[in-house]
């Protein structure tokens, strides 16, 4: 649970599950099978499903790209409030799922922390917490652009990394560019030909074609959403998220808008789904596989053992997909023009 509880806190900050991921799975699962969580794999998928509410949860880099891929018209700070209710759904389903899996196998119960080191603990994490404030309030509050939040909090970021943490070395610090350098390039070339293709794609007319075929199969709005979502969580099992987002949403969105669903939710309802797709063979997500072996588990037992957190993450999306005000609620507090 409090691997859970750290994804959630983590993903409000990186917005990635790779991230995520790669980061809180090299501290916790070690500490996992330290504590006498004896099952690998039942620390790996904790972690790798746990990891999927850094997707929705804002700031998510997902929703500043299905933003220009729904045409621009949607609005980043709207998803960032829409991604909140069902992150936190998430979290806690996935919560109640890791209670019942180590009550039934005994897994220990952990020690009681004293408030006073809660406090401590908790007052150390602010400087690091406050990097949401800067992106989610400067985006939400109209103080920045998605674009101007992300440079101040980077600038915060490595403040607070540097003179604050000092968990890094001066020395280190062109390696640590050079890898993000490295991420940032192979980014913007996948952003960059996944563009060009839904450009060609709109030149094909492929999206009204896409819509006329799936509306002749059936005109039952909860059905079709149903055959979208099947649709989505295949091609998640193949390719990454950003590419889909960029090529997906201008096929799909004129046709959910078509049956009076909201851009906005239906944005969360695509990350969601995609993000399944993350943690889900064949081919899944590198950092899946990077976690596996670290833990000195096989991608084979992870993937046999995943289900029951696979099943719960399938009930949060289709209650995601069917309950507009699971996504719209928040929003509509800011923006009263918003109903559901």
């Amino acid at each position: 649970m409090v691997n859970v509880l750290a994804s959630m806190f983590f993903g409000g900050i990186s917005g990635s599950s790779v991230a995520d991921t790669s980061s809180i799975g090299s501290i916790l699962i070690p500490m996992m099978k330290k504590h006498g969580y004896d099952d690998d794999a039942f620390a790996v998928n904790v972690t790798i499903t746990s990891s999927t509410q850094g997707v929705i949860i804002p700031p998510s880099h997902n929703a500043i790209i299905y933003a220009p891929a729904a045409g621009g018209t949607v609005s980043i700070a709207q998803l960032f409030l829409a991604g909140i209710l069902p992150g936190i759904i998430l979290g806690v389903a996935l919560m109640i799922l890791c209670y019942i899996i180590s009550v039934k196998r005994g897994y220990p119960k952990g020690e009681l922390v004293p408030l006073r080191v809660a406090l401590r603990t908790a007052w150390e994490a602010v400087a690091g917490l406050a990097t949401i404030l800067i992106i989610v309030g400067g985006v939400v509050g109209g103080i920045f652009t998605p674009t101007e939040s992300a440079a101040v909090a980077v600038v915060w970021a490595f403040f607070v990394t540097m003179f604050i943490y000092r968990d890094y070395k001066w020395r280190q610090l062109p390696a640590l560019l050079h890898n993000v350098i490295k991420t940032v390039a192979m980014v913007m070339i996948v952003i960059g030909f996944a563009a060009g293709f839904a450009y060609l794609m709109t030149l094909m007319q492929i999206p009204l074609k896409a819509t006329v075929f799936l509306q002749s199969l059936t005109d039952d709005k909860i059905i079709m959403l149903m055959l979208i979502n099947v649709m989505l969580l295949i091609l998640g099992t193949f390719m990454d998220m950003a590419p889909l987002l960029l090529i997906c949403t201008p096929i799909l969105l004129p046709l959910v808008k078509s049956m009076g669903m909201s851009e906005v939710q239906f944005g969360i309802v695509m990350m969601l789904n995609l993000s399944i797709g993350l943690v889900t063979p064949p081919v899944g997500n590198d950092a899946v596989r990077r976690v596996a072996r670290s833990a000195r588990s096989s991608i084979e037992k992870v993937s046999r053992t995943l289900w029951p957190f696979w099943l719960t993450m399938l009930i949060v999306l289709l209650l995601v997909t069917y309950v507009p005000a699971l996504t719209l609620w928040i929003p509509s507090l800011q923006y009263p023009g918003i109903k559901f």
